[in-house]
């Protein structure tokens, strides 16, 4: 098991995509003046979720509904748990503010499409199946710990006696029709009805050059990962254990909750990768707008210089790790 972990861990790190990612930390601390035209990084986003999209929407019409449906509606309500003990857990253990303890549950409970993308790659790279409509879990899990997240904080802030902006109905437009949760449901909606007959059209633009495009977009992660790397004097101690060692924790969960539905050795992997990560596109975004009052420095800090360098880098062999002990 030993020796399978280590080959895991350096197959991980020597892949393309982290090796860019690494670029790219590498061109920020040498303050290189290397730096993606805005329009360029927007692009590229869009691209990888209309690609993810698509593909787990194909996967879903081959497989069927009844297969999906199970194990997306338990991500589902994992997603929107883990932000319910991971409040109590920063505000009274941590001490932080409420407002911002709630900013950054929401972010523990969202979920990252990039680790998840570096997931999937890992586990071709090792020639480990999974079920192709694993998208659809990437999917429902995005906006419900977004909003319970921001309700959290707006009941904080109402007691605080600070002013509500906006209502349910508008946070939850927010939560569901933001870009990234927008162009993830869309893409997954048209897979699903074209199948694999729309498959075959496309499959020169949304497969061929895929790796290519994760490449660049994990660049330009690791330039503006790098960033933020000095911000970790800013979260202290205890939010960088936090951004370790709760990621650990709900990527357990995540595995056995794979395996209690029935999903395969990939599966399961995929299934951890994605409790365990923590959002910096879509939470961020929807914090900025319903949650301003929250410290940018609290919640983006940890999700995006910790979380996110420990699971594509260690997490991902170490979810697959423990995927392999429970259901082999």
């Amino acid at each position: 098991m030993q020796i399978d972990f280590i080959h895991a861990l350096s197959a991980n790190l020597l892949s393309p995509a982290v090796l860019f990612f690494a670029l790219g930390i590498t061109a920020a601390l040498i303050k290189s003046d290397l730096k993606f035209p805005e329009a360029l990084y927007v692009t590229l986003t869009i691209y990888l979720l209309l690609a993810l999209g698509f593909k787990g929407g194909v996967a879903i019409n081959e497989a069927g509904i009844r297969v999906v449906i199970l194990p997306a509606l338990a991500a589902l309500l994992l997603g929107a748990l883990i932000p319910l003990w991971t409040y109590p857990l920063l505000r009274f253990g941590g001490k932080l503010r409420p407002v911002d303890a709630a900013a950054i549950a929401a972010h523990y409970g969202s979920v990252s499409a990039v680790t998840f993308i570096t997931a999937t790659n890992y586990l071709k790279g090792i020639n480990e199946p999974y079920e192709n409509y694993a998208t659809a879990f990437l999917a429902v899990m995005e906006s419900p710990a977004i909003i319970v997240g921001v309700l959290l904080g707006k009941m904080t802030l109402q007691r605080e006696d600070s002013v509500f902006n906006g209502s349910f109905k508008s946070l939850l437009r927010e939560a569901v029709f933001g870009r990234s949760v927008f162009l993830l449901l869309g893409a997954l909606l048209v897979g699903a009805l074209c199948g694999k007959t729309g498959m075959e059209k496309v499959e020169p633009f949304f497969v061929t050059p895929f790796q290519g495009v994760l490449a660049l977009f994990l660049l330009e992660m690791g330039m503006v990962a790098g960033q933020r790397l000095g911000d970790l004097k800013k979260v202290g101690p205890l939010l960088v254990a936090f951004g370790i060692l709760l990621p650990l924790f709900h990527g357990f969960l995540g595995v056995l909750l794979g395996k209690y539905v029935c999903l395969s050795l990939g599966g399961a992997t995929l299934m951890g990768v994605l409790a365990s990560s923590a959002s910096y596109i879509a939470a961020p975004a929807a914090m900025r707008l319903s949650l301003p009052e929250a410290n940018p420095a609290l919640y983006l800090t940890p999700s995006l210089a910790i979380t996110f360098h420990f699971n594509i880098t260690i997490g991902i062999p170490v979810y697959y790790a423990w995927a392999r002990y429970f259901l082999n």
